[in-house]
């Protein structure tokens, strides 16, 4: 799996599925890894219903990605669209949990993009979510693209299950606890197995944060990964907030 359109490109991965905030993690964690996400607007994620947006993918001229999707949390229900395998535009909606019963295309290509798709939009709630993974607090470190230091935090994903098995990430914590970078390392031998990015194009919806828009290097290579059209919508309400 090397094209930047599956989950080996920038590392996505679940222990098992995606799921609601958790009561408590399986692993021990520092106290900035719930501060970060708090700051995303953590505490809030029970209110929303849905989260709309498309993804867009800039990597050079064979790496070029551009797709929309619709996620329902509670309902555990994703709707997709962009191209199917042969580049024509489609359409689909399905449930997680019955994930067993759909297609290959599902299966095998719309689900591992899906998970890197929200992965990037939502990770600062993963470092909660992801119980399996370890945190650590490191301390302050150098940017690894930009000037000065920020803090660095390290969530490491263990050697068996989920997608990407021993996927290392570090981020790099402003005094506000906004990611201003990451630093991503592939557990195997996907391709790329470094990926360096900054953290910009910050807008709120509703009640969470989002970036949504990054530029940087995989495996050297410069690239650019975006959203458009985010919105959030709410329990009780028909209408999405827009992310602004």
């Amino acid at each position: 799996m090397t094209r930047w359109s599956r989950v080996s490109v920038f590392g996505v991965r679940l222990i098992a599925v995606l799921c609601l905030p958790a009561a408590a993690s399986a692993q021990p964690r520092p106290a900035i890894a719930d501060q970060i996400a708090k700051a995303y607007g953590f505490d809030a994620f029970g209110q929303v219903e849905a989260i709309r947006y498309t993804f867009d993918l800039d990597g050079g001229p064979k790496f070029k990605f551009h797709r929309s999707w619709v996620w329902e949390p509670k309902l555990d229900q994703i709707t997709y669209e962009g191209p199917d395998k042969a580049g024509k535009p489609v359409k689909v909606t399905y449930k997680r949990s019955q994930l067993a019963t759909q297609d290959a295309f599902v299966k095998e290509v719309v689900d591992p993009n899906f998970f890197n798709d929200q992965y990037w939009l939502v990770f600062p709630f993963h470092i909660i979510w992801d119980t399996g993974a370890t945190v650590e607090d490191a301390g302050m470190h150098k940017l690894p693209l930009g000037k000065g230091k920020a803090r660095k935090v390290v969530v490491k994903y263990p050697s068996t299950g989920g997608y990407l098995p021993g996927d290392t990430w570090a981020l790099f914590v402003g005094h506000d606890m906004r990611i201003r970078e990451l630093e991503f390392h592939h557990g195997g031998n996907a391709k790329p197995s470094v990926v360096i990015a900054n953290w910009t194009g910050y807008k709120k919806g509703g009640p969470l944060l989002f970036s949504l828009d990054h530029h940087g290097k995989a495996d050297g290579k410069p690239f650019r990964l975006w959203y458009t059209k985010v919105a959030v919508r709410l329990t009780g309400s028909d209408a999405w907030v827009e992310a602004k």
